[in-house]
């Protein structure tokens, strides 16, 4: 059975039909850059070009960079601060005209990976965490997902954890990969005091670059992998929640 799965992130959108028997995509996903500012308007004319590239008639998975209860959407930590307390679903449901599922993209990310990557099977407290423009997160105790968590605005050094160790982070200041694996460490470490994680997976699209920093990671306990899924993910559990609505 294939649904519709789209990934609204700080820096692109990106969609693609998903094959939820298999886990993967259906099609090479289509992908347009985030406009800036991203506001809800703009962001949902994206999406609409995302969705109308393949044609697309049915439900639509849809990810969104923060916390969503319900369809709406209350915090916008990277994107335009019009979305917090934006009825998303009804947005971006009028614009399609389809029926719209919204959810927290690393929820969705995790789901994916919990159902068919690196957390199948496990048990016990496992951690998604994407690292982009910020850091997402998942929390599963048991294989049920804990929503919005946002444990990358965790406190860190003074700041939100995703400024001073996201990928964007790394870019913006040119760091080597041993100065950001020692900055992802800290956060880790942050991360498992407060939880106590028996595994930590490590998504967004600098996992497909996990050999160059994972190795460099110390004084952490819990497993850490990087994600099967890597940046399609966010897609697949997008995929994924829309099917369990419509269910």
């Amino acid at each position: 059975m294939e649904i519709f799965g789209v990934d609204i992130g700080g820096s692109g959108i990106k969609g693609a039909p998903v094959d939820l028997d298999r886990g993967d995509l259906a099609q090479e996903r289509h992908k347009v850059l985030t406009p800036h500012p991203a506001t809800p308007e703009d962001v949902a004319g994206c999406v609409a070009e995302v969705v109308g590239h393949f044609d697309w008639k049915g439900p639509v998975g849809i990810t969104f960079p923060g916390v969503v209860t319900d369809g709406v959407t209350r915090t916008a930590a990277n994107v335009d601060k019009g979305w917090i307390d934006q009825d998303a679903r009804s947005l971006l449901g009028g614009k399609l005209g389809l029926p719209v599922t919204v959810l927290n993209d690393a929820d969705a990310a995790g789901i994916a990976e919990m159902t068919f990557g690196a957390g199948r099977g496990r048990k016990g407290t496992v951690i998604m965490l994407t690292f982009g423009t910020g850091i997402g997160s998942a929390l599963f105790i048991d294989g049920k997902l804990v929503p919005n968590t946002e444990l990358g605005h965790l406190e860190l050094n003074g700041h939100d954890a995703e400024k001073h160790a996201s990928t964007k982070a790394k870019e913006d200041e040119d760091l080597g990969w041993h100065h950001w694996a020692r900055r992802v460490q800290k956060y880790l470490a942050h991360v498992e005091m407060l939880f106590s994680p028996e595994l930590f997976i490590i998504g967004g699209g600098i996992s497909r670059k996990a050999e160059k920093f994972l190795p460099l990671i110390e004084h952490v306990r819990a497993e850490m992998v990087p994600a099967e899924l890597q940046n399609n993910a966010g897609i697949v559990g997008a995929a994924m929640a829309a099917k369990a609505a419509s269910d």
